[in-house]
């Protein structure tokens, strides 16, 4: 073995994939990408990372809501675009070319170019580590898209796209819920 710099350590374990996250406030709707999202449980529970020098931010806090959209390694240079301006002084839907579909629990909107989209109602928020738990409320698929592939990100400017898929559900079929 040979040591590597701990400040690259997180690159080893960065947790995927990307998505987007939309709000909605009284002026309009943004889209912010993050990559540091984790599952909790299979009821479906959520956490993700952001903080106050994001614009969806307030949006966030004041409305306890938003959809995460899964967006496929066909949107890769939209995704990082996004998560590279700031929706205070752009709409993101129109600069990127996006189309903004009514959720049917939250204001905040799904879109209709990700693969997918999970409506989330925010339950509790970790202010110490800006650390949003969300609950997914209703989830949404968009069978026109084919490429399924999504994106992982390293953490330096570098992705990973979803390759061959192995299934080894046999042999964890005693740790997997009904119906998963």
């Amino acid at each position: 073995m040979k040591k590597y710099p701990l400040n690259k350590a997180f690159t080893f374990i960065e947790p995927g994939p990307v998505v987007l996250v939309t709000t909605s406030n009284s002026k309009k709707n943004n889209i912010l990408t993050l990559s540091w999202t984790m599952v909790l449980d299979f009821t479906p529970r959520f956490a993700f990372m952001t903080g106050s020098w994001n614009y969806s931010y307030k949006a966030l806090v004041k409305n306890n809501e938003c959809v995460i959209a899964i967006p496929t390694e066909k949107m890769l240079k939209k995704v990082v675009s996004i998560g590279s301006c700031s929706g205070s002084n752009i709409d993101k839907f129109d600069k990127f070319k996006l189309t903004p579909l009514d959720a049917v629990n939250v204001n905040a909107p799904l879109i209709k170019e990700c693969y997918a989209n999970i409506e989330c109602r925010i339950v509790d928020h970790v202010k110490k580590h800006n650390i949003f738990i969300l609950d997914g409320i209703q989830a949404w698929v968009n069978e026109e898209i084919k490429d399924k592939r999504l994106i992982h990100a390293i953490g330096d400017g570098r992705f990973t796209i979803d390759g061959e898929i192995k299934n080894h559900r046999k042999l964890m079929k005693d740790k997997l819920p009904k119906g998963i």
